[in-house]
């Protein structure tokens, strides 16, 4: 199992675009060819993908190819007077696959990779209803902050 970051668009990047984001977000749709290689081409924000490197069985029994983008990070960058910082966003597992260890990978990626452009700080957000993110995050070395968050 592997963590890749995303240098390139890809028609397997945007079918994996297609298959994420309905389990990230109800609201949201799917990325096209178009959006998908907008996202990949920002300088401040980083695509990671988590690939499987042997086949391996879904939870509903189907074998899943070796090579497959099982779940992807977004790891948003920028500069303010006090430093560098990074934001983690849009952390999705495919439901099927979850519980390999996919999520923990991501994170750890995309923490080594901000701590190498120089960012001063890694946040991210997660509802407090999300039980099995909120533990991936203590347990990646994120502590929960006493802050107000405002929309």
């Amino acid at each position: 199992m592997s963590v890749e970051l995303i240098e390139q668009s890809s028609p397997e990047l945007v079918a994996a675009m297609e298959r994420l984001i309905p389990q990230l977000s109800r609201s949201a749709k799917p990325l096209t060819a178009q959006q998908t290689q907008a996202l990949v081409d920002q300088d401040s924000v980083y695509l990671f993908v988590f690939r499987t490197d042997k086949p391996v069985i879904a939870a509903d029994g189907n074998e899943v190819e070796a090579g497959t983008i099982l779940g992807m990070l977004s790891l948003a960058t920028f500069a303010i007077p006090t430093g560098v910082r990074a934001w983690v966003e849009d952390v999705v597992v495919d439901a099927g696959t979850r519980g390999m260890g996919a999520g923990q990978q991501l994170v750890e990626a995309a923490v080594a990779h901000a701590q190498k452009i120089g960012a001063r700080t890694v946040d991210l957000t997660s509802r407090p209803s999300r039980e099995a993110a909120n533990r991936l995050y203590r347990r990646c070395g994120f502590e929960l902050r006493e802050t107000n968050v405002y929309r």
